[in-house]
C-alpha cells in the first residue's frame, strides 16, 4: 500500500492520536489528564464552599458557648440567643479589655502562631508551645445589665490531640457553672468521654482557687487535700487525657492565663 495511502501521522497531536490505547504514553497521558481534571473539580468545590464551612464553624462555636453557659434549648436559633453575649478581647497580661481589635472577628488561635501576638512558653503544662497574648471571651448579662456569667475559652493537649473548649464561671470569677470542649481527637470511649454529659456535670458547682488565692481546682483519681469542692474525678481508662484536663484547665485559670482577670473580677472591677 503506498504512503498516500497511509499518510505517517505528523505532530505531537497527530502521533498521540495514532498510537494504540494500550500504549504507555497514552495511558499516562490520559490518567494526568483525569488527575489534573479531578483535582481542579476538588480545589473549586472547596473554594465555593469555604463560605459554608466557615459558617458553620462560627455557629458550632456559637452553639458551644451557648450551651456551655446554660442557655442553650433545642430548636432556637443560635445567631439569635448568641447575641446576648458580649465578646470582648482581653490582655492577658493585665487582664483588662483592648479596643486594639475587633472582638468579632480577632481570632486568637491564630495569634498564637504570630510571633507578635503571641509568646513562647518556658512552663507550659498546656503543652501549646505559645500563648496569645489576648484572648477573646463572652459576659453574659441579665436583662437589668448585671453581669451573670463569663465564658473563656481553654485548650491545651489530652493524650493524642489538642483540646479546646470552654469554661463557664459564675459573676464572682471563682465558681464553675460548667466546661466543654468542642474540638478533640481523644480516643472514643476513653478520653473522648470528656463530652460525656455525665462527666461534664462535674465540674458545676466546683471551685478554682482557695481563700489564699491559690489554684486548687484539680482533676484526679482520688479527692486532693483541698476538698471536694476543688475536685473532678477523672475520666475512667482515660488517664493521660484527665491529666492533660486538669493540666490545661490549671495553666489557664492561673496566674500566666486569665489569673489577672479573675482576680478583677472578684474584685467586682468587671
Amino acid at each position: 500500500m503506498s504512503d498516500a495511502q497511509n499518510p505517517e501521522p505528523r505532530g505531537l497531536i497527530g502521533r498521540f492520536l495514532a498510537a494504540s490505547p494500550d500504549s504507555v504514553g497514552k495511558t499516562l497521558v490520559v490518567a494526568v489528564a483525569l488527575c489534573l481534571f479531578a483535582s481542579m473539580v476538588v480545589s473549586a468545590a472547596a473554594v465555593s464552599l469555604r463560605p459554608v464551612q466557615e459558617a458553620n464553624k462560627l455557629r458550632d462555636k456559637q452553639l458551644n458557648v451557648l450551651q456551655v453557659a446554660g442557655v442553650y434549648e433545642p430548636g432556637m436559633n443560635v445567631a439569635e440567643a448568641f447575641a446576648a453575649f458580649q465578646p470582648k478581647v482581653l490582655d492577658l497580661g493585665t487582664g483588662e479589655f483592648t479596643d486594639q481589635f475587633d472582638a468579632t472577628t480577632f481570632d486568637d488561635i491564630a495569634a498564637a502562631s504570630d510571633p507578635e501576638l503571641s509568646v513562647a512558653l518556658d512552663n507550659d503544662p498546656a503543652g501549646i508551645g505559645r500563648k496569645a497574648k489576648y484572648r477573646v471571651i463572652y459576659l453574659l448579662r441579665s436583662p437589668d445589665g448585671a453581669l451573670d456569667k463569663v465564658i473563656v475559652p481553654v485548650h491545651g493537649y489530652g493524650l493524642w490531640s489538642t483540646l479546646y473548649g470552654f469554661i463557664a464561671l459564675e459573676k464572682n470569677g471563682n465558681d464553675i457553672f460548667g466546661l466543654q470542649f468542642y474540638q478533640h481527637g481523644e480516643t472514643p470511649g476513653l478520653g473522648a468521654e470528656v463530652d460525656n454529659p455525665r462527666w461534664k456535670a462535674l465540674w458545676s458547682g466546683k471551685k478554682l482557687r482557695d481563700e489564699t488565692g491559690e489554684v486548687q481546682i484539680t482533676v484526679a483519681k482520688s479527692q486532693p487535700a483541698a476538698g471536694p469542692d476543688y475536685y473532678v474525678d477523672a475520666l475512667a481508662g482515660a488517664t493521660l487525657t484527665s491529666v492533660g484536663v486538669d493540666n490545661l484547665v490549671r495553666f489557664w485559670v492561673g496566674e500566666e492565663g486569665y489569673g489577672p482577670f479573675l482576680t478583677r473580677l472578684q474584685a467586682g472591677e468587671i
